[in-house]
């Protein structure tokens, strides 16, 4: 599992010298369902704190995204043009 999240390689390339790939990943697959990989992240989180190796500060990101230049240019229905709703307020 180590092999495969650090080359970023699919399942289906883990080298045979680690076993099937098939029962590696359900091995991960199962490990997720029962909540082995939340522990073991606990512990680790655990013993590096105790370490002094975790600094707790957090950093939100507030970036935007903005849209393809392609998307920025398409039609919506805003209601009418404009123009009509210029007529309104001057009828009304």
């Amino acid at each position: 599992m180590a092999w495969k999240y650090r080359t970023g390689a699919p399942w289906r390339d883990v080298p045979e010298r680690f076993g099937k790939w098939n029962s590696i990943y359900k091995r991960f697959n199962r490990w997720a369902e029962d909540g082995t990989w939340e522990k073991l992240l606990a512990e680790v989180q655990k013993q590096a704190d105790v370490a002094g190796k975790i600094d707790w500060v957090v950093s939100i990101d507030s970036t935007i995204a903005r849209v393809h230049q392609h998307g920025a240019t398409l039609t919506r229905d805003t209601g009418g043009s404009a123009e009509s709703q210029e007529s309104v307020v001057r009828a009304a």
